[in-house]
Formats: structure tokens, C-alpha cells, sequence
């Protein structure tokens, strides 16, 4: 283990790394158990009462061991390709088990007449060796096991991505309403997976990464739905077919960046992953400056002045914006000045104590440290406030949302020189937002921050564009329901992007003011989950209510598509329909919990008395005789 379960020892190093906390939870009452066995052999007399103990504690491990081996074995019969090593594996652990049984056994313990005790013939060696095997044969069948969990996330997103494939490719509605199913199913089924996997790993900048991926598969998955709706409904829209192969290219970056992190197949690009943010470079010089008090031939004067510019050029990102003001350029130019005159005096004084082979830091050089520490502090302060006080008024300013609503408008007017007007606003409030994230990203304080930042710049980056497409197939066809339910569905996620933008700001605040770490509470955020917790379903029941929000919502779109083609005499009844049916999808999307079932079971009582061919549609994609 790259560290130890305890936290402390390492002497059961197993060379293994445990990437998760199953496996770290499942050894560490494994360690507890061995290490009381190897302290009590620092006492070679005992009572009868604490060798029992011991006894008990050997035959205990020996016992749990022989279970857990039985697991793994029958894991490797199901899994051929681990079989080999698996098998080697468990018969490892098995053997130390046993080692450990025999060396705990009570038969081994001497009487010793002359104080009523027994002596224990100490063979300390031989448990250490003995847990040592344990625990290491014990960690890699875990990782083994792991890597099934591995294989599965692999098999899943192979089956999302055939699918998708075909879902691309069709021609027809009733072709795409069938391969959709398909899809909804296996993007469930990979939701499970994935989650459970964010919620395991260890390391919180994958975590982040993990949940921003899967936020992107959650919202694409609505536009998806639309954007191929209206794709297949104007199949010679231009407009359509962009804004549809935009949400493919994103679905599949997405399922991409999952296989990433879960196979680290980019261990060692993560500096490509994360910019140089200007947290990260003040806290690597303030570093630099305080070590000098430990040792003032760690590093050359040269390197400290070269940390600094490099420091500096990152605030360029600040003061060449457009969108910053006089005031604050000027603030954040002079206190880069005044960081460099206190750099400038302590490399003097530094200079001056190695000519004069001091072994620690003289009182001006401390002086210095000081001076360099505080003003470098304050240049972090500067930035921090601008980015939070240029984010903080975006939110503001666009909370309104009128290029939304002008774009809507304009759309469904059919005023396709108006939508390009707009366009243009929402293209340059897009513009702000994203340098509003890249700044927020510079303060962030943390790296699953950082890592939330960079995925709000690239949602504002491509849903702007996808927007734009959407009011245009709208401004070209604006009688079509399907092209106004995209553009909304598109609307809908920028603003969810907005508020998800506004928790995030809060949340780098709380970092900056010592509130929190800035890590637990990333992942709940960036994975935009709103499921209120009132109840607790199995899994069972979670899928089955996730299959059956994705059925609700393509059934009331295959509605909107017949609403169209109806005679105006008959299309009362199924708007009513439709109307209930969009009613159930919203309480999916608000509690996602069994009250949908009540909706469903009004609606269908509604539309047998009205139209009883809706009824067997109903029934057929929610399949009540299953469900009930």
C-alpha cells in the first residue's frame, strides 16, 4: 500500500496503492486485529485470560480470512482473466491465515510454576512475516476485485456508446422512440456504476472530475432526446443538425473522461488537466520564502526572483481583461510592485547571510520573510476579491435572463435577424462568464474547486453556441413544438449552469474564509444533484424510477410530435393529455419518488375516458403491470 490502512504502520506495506475507501475500510479492522496480535508478543508471560484472548483474536482472523478467500475464488471462477491471480492470491492469504492461527494457538503456551502464569515461546518474526503476507495477499485480492468493478464500468460505457452510435444514425421516430428506451436503460445502469465509483475513490480532484463528467451525461441526456427530435422532424435544417452533433461530441467526451479516471489512463497528465492557477503559485513561493528559515542554501536567489515572475505573469489574466476596471488593475499592478521590492530586499539580505555563513536566518532576513509573506498575502486578497466581485455582479446582471427570453420570443416569431441580434448579446455575455470562471478558477483555493471551475467554463463555452442553434431551427420552423421544446431544454441547462455557478462562488468563499476544506462538498455540487433524501430507496427501486422518468419525458415528447399532425377538432383531448403527462414528468424531476405512480395511474383514468388509444401507448411504455 502506497499508505498504510492504520495511518501508521509501515511495516504491512504491500507495495499495492489503494485507490479506494471499500478497500481501505475493509483492511483497517484487519490491521487493528493483527497489530494487537503482534504487540501482545512484546510480553512473553501472560494470564490465562489474555492467551485466551489471543487465541480467540488468531482463530478469528484464520476464520474471517478463510470466508473472504472463498469470495475471491469464486470471483476468479467467474472471471477468467484473473483466475491466475486471484488463485495465487487467495492461497496466500490462506497460508498466512493459518501461520497466524498456529502461532496464536493456546496448545503453544508453557505453564510457569512459580507465579501461576504461562509463558508464550515469542516467535515475533515469524507474525510479522505472517501479517505481513496477510495483508499484502488480502490487499491484492481487493484490487482484483476492484478491477472487476473496473471492467464493468468499461462494459456499460461500450454499451451507451454502441447505442448512441445508433441513436446518431436513425431516420424515423418510431425507430429512434425504440432505440431511445434502449439508451435510457443503459445510461441508467452506467449512472449507478459511476456514482458508486465517485463515491469510493480517495482522491478528490478524480473525484471532481468524476462528478463533472457525470453532470454532463445528466443534462445531455434530456438534450439529446430534443435535439434528435428535432433532427428527425426537419431533417434539411442546418441549424438542427449542429445543435444535435454538438450534444453527441459532448456525450462522448464525457463518457471518455470517465473511462479516464476510473483506468487512469492519464496518471500522469493531470498538470494538462489543471492551468497554473495563481493559489497555487502564491502558496508555492510563500513556501519557497518560509523554508529559507530552515536552511538558506535550499535554493539559489535566482530561483526565488524567477517563482515570483512567473507568479506575476498570472495575473495578466486580471489586468488585461476588458472587463476589468481602472481601480482594480491598478490595486493588483501595485501590490505585484510591492511584492517584488520586499522579494528584491529579502534576496539581499538573504546574499548577505550566506556571505557572512550564518546557519540560520539573522533578524533582517526574518524582517524580510515577513514583509515578503504579508504583501504576497495581499496581492491573494486583491484577486480574490476582484474575480468574487466581477462574478457576483454577472449573476446579478444576468439573473434576468432577457437574451433567454429574447431569443425565445424572437424564435418562436419567426424573426431570424432579431434571434441573430441576440445572439449576438448572449455570445458576449457567454464571453464574460467564461472569463468570470478562468478568474474564479485562479482563487479557487482548492484543486476539486479548480477542477469545478474549469467544467462551469466549458459548459458556458459550449451551451452558448448550442442556444444559438436551437432559436435559429426555431426562427426557421417557428410552428414546430419540438424546435421550441429543444430551445427550451437548452435555456434550462444554462440556467441550471447559472446557479450552479452561484453555490460554487459561495463555496470558494467559504474556502477562502477558513469555512471549509472545499472537497466534500464538491462533488454533491458539480454532479447537480437535487434529489431531496426524505425517503430511501434500494437500488432497485431507484432504477426503476430513473427508467421511468426518462420513459415520462419520451412519451410526452412522442405526444407533442402526434399533437402536430392531428386535426385541430381532436386536439383538445390529447393536449389535456399531454399537458398531465408533462405535469408527472415535473414531479419526477422535483421528488423522483413512488407519487409518480399516482400521476400516472390520473392520467390514464383522464385519457380512458377520453381517448383509449392513448391508453395503450401509456401502458405500453410505463408498463403499470410491472410497476404497480
Amino acid at each position: 500500500m502506497a499508505s498504510s490502512p492504520s495511518g501508521s504502520n509501515s511495516n504491512f506495506d504491500s507495495g499495492l496503492e489503494i485507490k479506494t475507501r471499500s478497500v481501505e475500510q475493509t483492511l483497517i479492522p484487519l490491521v487493528s486485529q493483527i497489530t494487537t496480535l503482534i504487540n501482545h508478543k512484546d510480553k512473553p508471560k501472560k494470564s490465562e485470560r489474555t492467551l485466551a484472548a489471543i487465541h480467540r483474536v488468531g482463530q478469528a482472523v484464520s476464520v474471517a480470512v478463510g470466508r473472504f478467500v472463498a469470495v475471491g475464488e469464486a470471483i476468479a471462477v467467474e472471471n477468467q482473466e484473473l483466475k491466475d491471480e486471484m488463485g495465487q492470491a487467495c492461497f496466500e492469504a490462506r497460508r498466512a491465515g493459518d501461520a497466524i492461527a498456529q502461532l496464536t494457538d493456546v496448545g503453544s503456551a508453557v505453564p510457569f510454576q512459580s507465579d501461576g502464569r504461562v509463558t508464550v515461546f515469542s516467535d515475533r518474526t515469524g507474525m510479522v512475516k505472517a501479517a505481513r503476507l496477510l495483508l499484502s495477499s488480502v490487499t491484492k485480492v481487493l484490487v482484483l476485485a476492484d478491477r472487476i468493478v473496473i471492467k464493468q464500468i468499461i462494459t456499460s460505457r461500450n454499451k451507451v456508446l454502441v447505442t448512441l452510435d445508433h441513436l446518431e444514425r436513425v431516420s424515423t421516430f418510431q425507430e429512434f422512440v425504440q432505440i431511445f428506451s434502449q439508451f435510457g436503460n443503459e445510461m441508467v445502469e452506467f449512472a449507478h456504476l459511476t456514482g458508486d465509483r465517485q463515491n469510493d475513490l480517495k482522491d478528490e480532484k478524480k473525484k471532481a472530475r468524476m462528478a463533472a463528467a457525470r453532470a454532463v451525461l445528466e443534462k445531455c441526456t434530456m438534450m439529446l432526446l430534443t435535439a434528435s427530435k428535432t433532427c428527425l422532424r426537419h431533417p434539411d435544417c442546418e441549424s438542427a443538425r449542429i445543435n444535435k452533433d454538438g450534444v453527441f461530441h459532448r456525450m462522448r467526451c464525457a463518457l471518455e473522461q470517465v473511462i479516464e479516471i476510473v483506468t487512469e489512463a492519464r496518471s500522469f497528465g493531470d498538470s494538462k488537466i489543471l492551468p497554473a492557477s495563481i493559489y497555487n503559485g502564491i502558496k508555492d513561493f510563500k513556501s519557497s520564502v518560509e523554508s529559507l528559515r530552515e536552511n538558506l542554501y535550499s535554493m539559489l536567489p535566482q530561483n526565488l526572483s524567477s517563482q515570483l515572475e512567473a507568479l506575476v505573469e498570472r495575473t495578466e489574466d486580471f489586468t488585461d481583461s476588458a472587463y476589468t476596471s481602472h481601480e482594480q488593475r491598478q490595486a493588483i499592478l501595485a501590490l505585484c510592485q510591492l511584492v517584488r521590492q520586499d522579494t528584491q530586499q529579502l534576496v539581499h539580505a538573504w546574499v548577505e547571510a550566506q556571505s557572512a555563513h550564518a546557519k540560520e536566518a539573522p533578524e533582517d532576513m526574518e524582517l524580510s520573510i515577513l514583509k515578503t509573506c504579508q504583501s504576497t498575502n495581499d496581492l491573494r486578497r486583491e484577486l480574490h476579491k476582484v474575480a468574487v466581485c466581477r462574478t457576483s455582479d454577472l449573476l446579478k446582471v444576468h439573473g434576468e435572463q432577457l437574451p433567454l427570453r429574447a431569443l425565445k420570443a424572437s424564435g418562436a416569431e419567426g424573426k431570424l435577424e432579431a434571434v441573430t441580434e441576440y445572439s449576438r448579446t448572449l455570445t458576449e455575455q457567454k464571453e464574460q462568464l467564461v472569463e468570470a470562471c478562468r478568474l474564479l478558477c485562479h482563487v479557487s483555493g482548492t484543486e476539486p474547486l479548480e477542477i469545478t471551475c474549469i467544467h462551469a467554463e466549458e459548459t458556458f463555452h459550449v451551451i452558448g453556441p448550442q442556444i444559438i442553434s436551437a432559436a435559429q431551427t426555431l426562427a426557421l420552423h417557428p410552428s414546430s413544438k419540438i424546435a421550441k421544446e429543444n430551445l427550451e431544454v437548452f435555456c434550462e441547462a444554462w440556467e441550471s449552469q447559472l446557479c450552479d455557478m452561484a453555490l460554487l462562488l459561495r463555496e470558494i468563499n467559504d474556502v477562502f474564509e477558513g469555512k471549509r476544506g472545499g472537497s466534500e462538498s464538491m462533488c454533491k455540487h458539480t454532479a447537480n444533484l437535487k434529489t431531496p433524501k426524505a425517503v430511501k430507496l434500494d437500488a432497485e427501486e431507484q432504477t426503476s424510477i430513473a427508467k421511468l422518468g426518462l420513459e415520462l419525458r419520451l412519451l410526452s415528447s412522442d405526444v407533442d410530435a402526434e399533437v402536430e399532425k392531428w386535426e385541430e377538432q381532436e386536439q383538445d383531448v390529447v393536449r389535456q393529455s399531454q399537458s398531465l403527462a408533462s405535469m408527472a414528468y415535473s414531479m419526477y424531476l422535483f421528488t423522483r419518488l413512488t407519487v409518480l405512480h399516482q400521476i400516472m395511474h390520473t392520467t390514464l383514468k383522464y385519457c380512458c375516458a377520453s381517448y383509449w388509444p392513448l391508453l395503450i401507448f401509456f401502458k405500453n411504455w410505463l408498463k403499470l403491470d410491472s410497476l404497480a
